[in-house]
């Protein structure tokens, strides 16, 4: 079995006068990536690999997970393809995946995780938030293998206030 959890970035600010890969966290979001990432890590295995788009609002979501499931640095690693919106990028990644990992967290943009999680997943999810946590599962032993798998957990900002 292989289960990719998927986080979308946290809630990011934009009044900062900088290009769109540089945008920081607001405070909702590092609140939002503290609520989440301490909910789930209660929930579910952590996962043995961690990838996060190198935009600075994923980057920072992602670290906080880290932190909270304690992955280590060999552990983790950034991708510059998650800072995708359409999908394509995000799919050759999971497809691409090393079949030792059984579990594994990606970290990465919208409309690319609504379209995936819905892609891969067998329940239909509207707009994965900001901060959006959802947990995918597959019957099989190869990530380049997988097809529709069973949307197992999501967990969204909105669940816990």
């Amino acid at each position: 079995m292989k289960t990719l959890y998927m986080v979308r970035h946290a809630k990011s600010s934009w009044k900062h006068d900088v290009i769109d890969h540089q945008r920081p966290l607001k405070k909702r979001g590092e609140n939002d990536a503290t609520l989440v990432s301490e909910k789930i890590a209660t929930e579910v295995p952590a996962p043995q690999k961690m990838i996060s788009s190198d935009a600075v609002r994923a980057l920072t979501t992602a670290t906080y997970f880290k932190k909270t499931f304690g992955i280590s640095e060999d552990d983790f690693s950034t991708n510059h393809d998650l800072y995708d919106f359409s999908g394509q990028n995000v799919m050759k990644i999971i497809k691409n995946l090393d079949d030792t990992l059984d579990r594994v967290m990606i970290v990465g943009h919208n409309h690319a995780f609504t379209s995936v999680a819905n892609m891969l997943g067998n329940s239909y999810i509207e707009n994965v938030p900001t901060c959006g946590f959802v947990m995918l599962e597959f019957e099989t032993d190869s990530w380049s293998n997988i097809t529709t798998g069973k949307t197992a957990r999501t967990l969204f900002p909105r669940d816990l206030k």
